[in-house]
This record gives structure tokens, sequence and C-alpha cells, in this order.
């Protein structure tokens, strides 16, 4: 069950019956995942999964941003949490218990979804954009093979060649460019209408037949999860790879030092 006593990077609601809001709440660092929320990340959903009162739950972010991604500030080191599991298997968790999940879950995507943020907004069943929504796996930019998912959802929702061309660019997508090739489902044009859009879907779901809605969603993620299994070992070995490259080290100074990174292919 979802407890807020077990999150520390999150918060939990309960705003009507049935329905569950979990809220990424680090929004001084635009909700950027540090060790603690890559490793709740990484269960959120399996607890929702396991809850009895919960049908549908809806994902958001604190403040400006849903997730800018990963936190490269020192600190809370992703993957550090001695208690659970090393960093590539938690990485795993955060995608497939994702698509293992047999309720409906909806993202609704306040400003930046970077890296993983992104990935964790594009693998929910449903993607609500508001006005202010940045969709970007940025990880190239940071040195680093897109591993969090990305080559798993990106082609099935935009197709192989242009997932393929954002991957290896970085490059962002609007809210409405992100409706309009598929990556999202709605878009939103006020800031103040997104959560009240999301309330709308998932009241509907929740007031929906809850065995015929997970009949109807995990055959699609079926074919998700056999994608998953056969290229994120591969996605991970290649960001691990390239985490122990000089070009990915160029890039964390190059953050923390407000400067564009110089790569050289070592």
């Amino acid at each position: 069950m979802l407890k807020q006593e077990n999150y520390r990077a999150m918060q939990i609601d309960r705003p009507e019956p049935g329905i569950v809001v979990v809220t990424l709440n680090r929004p001084e660092r635009l909700n950027a995942v540090n060790g603690t929320l890559h490793a709740e990340l990484a269960r959120f959903s399996r607890d929702f999964g396991n809850d009895r009162e919960a049908r549908v739950l809806i994902l958001t972010g604190a403040g400006r941003a849903f997730c800018a991604g990963g936190d490269f500030s020192p600190g809370d080191p992703i993957g550090a949490n001695p208690e659970g599991p090393n960093l590539w298997v938690e990485a795993r968790q955060i995608v497939d218990h994702i698509l293992e999940c047999e309720k409906p879950i909806i993202s609704a995507v306040n400003g930046y979804a970077m890296g993983l943020g992104a990935n964790v907004a594009l693998l929910c069943d449903v993607v609500i954009a508001g006005p202010n929504a940045v969709f970007a796996d940025t990880h190239v930019n940071m040195g680093i093979g897109a591993g969090d998912g990305g080559q798993v959802i990106w082609p099935f929702l935009i197709g192989v060649n242009r997932a393929k061309y954002y991957l290896m660019t970085g490059d962002r997508v609007t809210a409405r460019e992100a409706v309009d090739m598929g990556l999202a489902n709605f878009y939103v044009d006020t800031t103040e209408g997104l959560m009240p859009k999301a309330m709308e879907i998932a009241r509907r779901l929740a007031s929906g037949a809850p065995k015929a809605i997970t009949a109807s969603k995990m055959a699609v993620n079926a074919y998700l999860r056999s994608v998953s299994s056969m290229i994120m070992p591969m996605c991970l070995k290649y960001e691990e790879v390239t985490m122990a490259s000089e070009d990915h080290r160029e890039a964390v100074a190059a953050f923390q030092e407000k400067r564009a990174p110089k790569f050289t292919g070592r």
C-alpha cells in the first residue's frame, strides 16, 4: 500500500476514493532524481498495484517541473542506498514495475520532463501535457547512453527513426509537439487546468470496470515488457560503460560549472 511514511521524496495524497496522487517532491531541485527518489520510483508503482483502496494513480511534480532528470549534485547520489539493490537493478525496476502495474497510471506533466523524468512520464498509460511541459531524453547531453527506458518507449510512441533522432540529440519537444507526434495524449492550455484534466480522466477510469481496464492495458503492456526484457540489459550496459567515460565526467563538470561540455570521444 502507498503510505506517506514510506516515502520521503514523494508526496502521497488521496483526493477522492479510488484515486491517489503521487507528487515528485523536490521542487527546489526541479524534482531531479537523487538516490532517495530513484529508489522510490522503483517501488511506487508496485505499492500502488498492491493498494486495495486505489484504482487510479496520477503522477505529477511539485513546483515548476515534472522531473528534470538525474541530480548530479553531490550529497545523495543515485544508487547509493545501502538498503536497496544496486543502481542497475533499481533502474530496471523503475521501467519494469510501471509496465507490470495492472492499474492505470496517468502522468500530469508540468514543466520539464527530462532524461529519466521524461521516460517515467511516457511509460505511464495516459500522458497529459500542460502548457509549459517540455519532453527530452537528455542522457546524451551528459555523455551517457539513453538507458532509462527511452529506447523502450520512444520508438513505440513515435516510430524508430524519429525516436533515434531525439535520443541521439537530446532535442526538446514542446507540449503541443508532443501531442501532435504521439508522445502525449492530451494538451491542456493552462497550468491551472492540468490537474483538473488529470482528475477528470482519473474519475472516469476509477468508475470503470477494474478487471476490464486491466485486461485492456496489460495486453498492450505485454508487448512493451517483451521489448524491455530484450533491450534493457543492453541499454543499461551501454549506460554503465558511458558513465565511466571521460565525456561523462566532462559533462558533469560542465554542468556544475554552467558551461558547454567539450566532448572528445574518450
